[in-house]
């Protein structure tokens, strides 16, 4: 009994394990198949294989040693005049903006003017009503004439040793106290007619004909815009700059001074430093500078805006292009090519940056050699190389976009 059951446990052992068994055998042959492919594939096309394999291998390499062995541009820095401009936010003001007010009380009886009207001095603007002036000295008038009347009776009493000579000293002082208050009752009648003090462009008018005027009322505002005072804030470096080059003999007329309005456009009159504030403003650091300019079209108004330029020749001044160069931490450097063709990586200042172009400082001369192309092809210490440009060939293709 204990037989038959283990001869049919080994049958279904068997049974079971006769799949598994052919399926890994079907799977262990093919891959002897493809091993044995593989070796006779090998031992026949060992040699050119590995010739082919060998030639790009020398492919690659000869394509690296191309790029290693690229030729580097390389140029100079150019000395030559350039015109450095420097640019401040301004403010226009008139060169003499003015209030016109009353200078007593009463009513505003005629308007002269408009606004936006340009008047010339002398020019009646506003009159207030005279009446009580005019009476007013109508009656000072009078006590002068009282006043004269007894001066000229108390001389003929004196010539008739009548009255004594001090009578008439007291008689001639009240005469001219009484004169004088003619005078003064007359300025007051004057007052009532406010004229222009200069030539210039009345304002917005603040009364109307008819109001109450008290003393001291602003009427209007008048401005003389002959000449405009354009104000902008200079920071402390540029002032002392500025002290340094006319203490230095340069004079301040060479100084190219534009206006560019608020449409962008320049304006068509050149200015000059015309003055410099006394103190510097602590809180920001500047100081206001006043330029002029001449106005003979009207065109500027009082309260406009726009920008100011400053230019400046600096000559002889170091140029280079602003792609020879690369920043590292907000530093600038170029690299330079010694005689033996090696690059050395060196930090410049830069004094002025214009289109395309780099004025330095300091860090580099017109005898040095700088890398124009291939920036990212170098590193410090490497030697190159490399093909020279003349610097002004290269000044002159500088809106061509390097590499």
């Amino acid at each position: 009994m204990r037989i038959k059951v283990l001869l049919a446990a080994v049958v279904a052992v068997a049974s079971l394990s006769l799949p598994a068994y052919e399926k890994i055998s079907e799977t262990l042959g093919k891959k002897s198949e493809q091993s044995h492919s593989a070796d006779t594939h090998a031992e026949g096309g060992h040699q050119p294989q590995g010739h082919a394999g060998g030639e790009h291998a020398g492919g690659e390499h000869a394509g690296g040693q191309h790029h290693a062995q690229h030729k580097i541009l390389v140029t100079s820095p150019v000395a030559k005049d350039v015109t450095l401009t420097q640019q401040y936010v301004c403010q226009i003001h008139s060169c003499r903006h003015i209030e016109i007010r009353a200078l007593e009380r009463g009513y505003l009886q005629t308007v002269g003017v408009r606004e936006g009207q340009t008047v010339s001095e002398g020019d009646v603007m506003f009159n207030l009503l005279p009446t009580l002036y005019q009476a007013k000295r109508d009656a000072d008038s009078a006590e002068a004439q009282l006043a004269q009347v007894e001066y000229d009776n108390t001389e003929k009493l004196v010539q008739q040793n009548i009255v004594s000579s001090q009578e008439l000293k007291l008689a001639k002082a009240k005469l001219a106290k009484a004169e004088a208050q003619v005078q003064l009752a007359q300025a007051e009648v004057n007052f009532a007619d406010i004229r222009a003090p200069f030539d210039g462009i009345v304002d917005r008018l603040h009364e109307q004909q008819g109001s109450l005027i008290e003393e001291g009322a602003m009427l209007t505002t008048l401005s003389d815009n002959s000449t405009m005072w354009v104000y902008f804030n200079v920071p402390e470096a540029r002032y002392l700059e500025y002290i340094e080059a006319t203490k230095g003999g340069q004079n301040q007329d060479n100084l190219d001074i534009e206006l560019v309005l608020a449409n962008h456009k320049k304006f068509s009159q050149a200015g000059k430093i015309g003055a410099i504030e006394a103190d510097f403003n602590n809180e920001t650091g500047n100081i206001a500078f006043r330029a002029d300019f001449p106005n003979p079209d009207a065109l500027l108004r009082h309260g406009q805006t726009g920008t100011i330029l400053i230019n400046r020749v600096s000559e002889n001044a170091i140029v280079i292009p602003q792609r020879a160069t690369y920043e590292i931490l907000a530093k600038k450097y170029a690299y330079v090519v010694d005689e033996d063709g090696i690059v050395h990586q060196r930090e410049i200042v830069i004094q002025n940056e214009q289109p395309d172009i780099y004025v330095i400082e300091s860090g580099l001369g017109v005898n040095d050699k700088i890398v124009l192309e291939g920036i990212r092809q170098v590193r410090d210490g490497d030697k190159v190389d490399y093909e020279f440009r003349d610097p002004e060939e290269v000044l002159s293709n500088l809106k061509y976009h390097a590499e």
